[in-house]
């Protein structure tokens, strides 16, 4: 394997888990923002300022994950993963935790418009699906069950 590919891949694994760090966490903060009183302004903008920047932050993680899976791709041998199924549902399965980044984009949104219609209860479920969806690729990339 070549060194520059060896680099690539792990940069991409260090930017993929940084990301879905911040998807573990920004949700858990939105089940404390559900929480917060209606009186209670200072926590609520804290919470707002530390939920905007992780929010920026794993945007950023995002875009370097995503290229460097794009080198990786492109750059060393695309058509050999041809029939490869793991790696079409490994990339579903990317599509679907980009939409998961958008959708906290949107309920951020809502919380700083203090429109939010969900419960603490409703964010702590979603905050879960992170961990499944990061499980779900972690399998894929390692096993490649098919």
């Amino acid at each position: 394997m070549a060194p520059l590919l060896l680099w690539v891949k792990a940069f991409h694994i260090v930017f993929v888990a940084s990301w879905f760090a911040g998807l573990f966490y920004l949700p858990r903060i939105f089940v404390n923002l559900a929480e917060v009183s209606p009186g209670s302004h200072a926590e609520r903008e804290r919470l707002l300022l530390m939920a905007r920047r992780l929010y920026r932050f794993s945007s950023l993680l995002m875009w370097l994950a995503l290229g460097l899976g794009a080198w990786l791709w492109l750059g060393f041998g695309a058509a050999r993963f041809a029939g490869q199924y793991w790696l079409h549902a490994k990339l579903a399965l990317v599509v679907v935790v980009v939409a998961y980044q958008h959708v906290c984009a949107a309920h951020l949104g809502r919380f700083e418009r203090m429109a939010n219609l969900k419960s603490s209860g409703w964010f702590r479920v979603f905050n879960e699906l992170s961990v499944l969806l990061f499980a779900a690729v972690v399998v894929l990339a390692v096993v490649r069950p098919f």
